[in-house]
């Protein structure tokens, strides 16, 4: 079978039958077609799901001579997983039966932010909820997390008082400041959406976003239905709800945003608090260079 076939296969399940994004596709097929590229030619599904941990070990360790970081190191090793878990069921075997592999350490303290596509591909991949309203409510949580910064917590507690929505929204934060935040269109449409599907009552004091039962949604819920479409899409266990506050930061700032203006958008009671997203910006943006200049030093 030649190499080129196997990479078709896994595009087309990445694409078609799991519908990943297409940043999340191009990304994972490169792993994969990078990891052919180090074996030698002919092989199948077989072979593939026979390749063991040494073996796998190896061809990283070769991606971190190249200057891959950590970071990316720990994605790299997350696509693979997923490549090779495809082939084991292609081959016929257990998914889960492939050799274990602990991942780079990442270091902590710093929001990871994920990438616009997958931010996006989240909130679209929570759509695969067994009940429609529901899928139309967590897809609208999780786009005013990324597309208005909003804390979870800020989310959960807007009443049903706040619809129709506008261009702009009023959102009680921390110590109870309040601050006013833009709405894309395609915040108001999500959220809009949900609200002609709930089939509880919307009062206007009543909490927007209501559980299974009716009542007021529960922060669990929604984190729960974030790690299903982490997993999903191979992400890291980084990508958390309060992952997509720091992306709405994160890539604002890139933008040119200005900090102080941030400072508002995000509820921040002191600029100290938003200066911590000038470094993840530059970590970032660091990282993306590292991997275009693999002999790059810093």
């Amino acid at each position: 079978m030649t190499h080129a076939a196997l990479l078709t296969a896994w595009h087309d399940h990445l694409a078609l039958a799991l519908r990943r994004s297409p940043h999340t596709t191009r990304a994972y097929h490169r792993a994969a077609e990078r990891l052919l590229d180090s074996l030698p030619d002919g092989q199948d599904w077989a072979t593939l799901a026979a390749l063991d941990a040494p073996r796998l070990r190896q061809h990283l360790a070769q991606r971190r001579s190249e200057g891959l970081v950590n970071t990316s190191a720990a994605r790299e090793l997350s696509a693979l997983r997923a490549f090779l878990a495809f082939a084991r069921e292609q081959a016929g075997l257990s998914a889960a039966a492939g050799p274990r592999l602990r991942g780079p350490r990442v270091k902590k303290g710093l929001p990871r932010p994920v990438s616009p596509d997958d931010a996006v591909a989240l909130a679209e991949i929570v759509s695969d909820a067994a009940e429609p309203w529901i899928a139309a409510r967590d897809r609208a949580v999780l786009l005013l997390l990324y597309g208005a910064g909003l804390r979870i917590a800020e989310a959960l507690a807007l009443p049903a008082s706040v619809m129709p929505l506008g261009e702009r929204l009023t959102v009680t934060g921390k110590g109870g400041r309040q601050r006013v935040v833009a709405l894309l269109p395609i915040v108001r449409d999500a959220v809009a959406d949900y609200a002609a599907q709930v089939p509880y009552p919307l009062d206007r004091q009543a909490p927007l976003f209501r559980g299974a039962k009716g009542g007021p949604l529960a922060q669990g819920m929604v984190q729960r239905a974030m790690a299903r479409a982490r997993i999903a899409l191979g992400l890291p266990e980084t990508a958390t709800p309060h992952a997509l506050r720091h992306s709405f930061a994160t890539h604002l700032l890139g933008a040119g945003a200005d900090l102080r203006a941030l400072q508002e958008l995000l509820g921040h009671a002191s600029l100290s608090s938003t200066q911590i997203y000038t470094r993840v910006d530059a970590a970032t943006l660091l990282d993306a260079w590292r991997n275009a200049h693999p002999r790059a030093e810093g």
